[in-house]
């Protein structure tokens, strides 16, 4: 099981988000003895997400087409002039 004690966390973040990047799965946080959270791989978390909502999957894989494709928006078309 991968446990990293909270401040252990806070003091190697950088690290510890590469390995959870690298190895594609999860970080359980530790507080005082007790797992409190995790960090997980963005890949991991969205097929969590589809497990719980299939139209979500369906919006994810979507996505990923259109980005592939080139179909993406510049900050200033989503956001306009700031």
């Amino acid at each position: 099981m991968n446990v990293i004690n909270a401040t252990t966390l806070r003091n190697n973040l950088a690290d510890s988000l590469a390995a959870i990047e690298k190895s594609k799965e999860y970080l359980l946080v530790a507080k005082r003895g007790k797992i409190r959270s995790a960090i997980v791989d963005i890949d991991f978390f969205e097929d969590l997400l589809a497990l719980a909502n299939k139209k979500y999957l369906k919006s994810i894989k979507k996505a990923r087409e259109e980005y592939q494709k080139g179909e993406t928006f510049t900050h200033q078309e989503v956001f306009g002039e700031i």
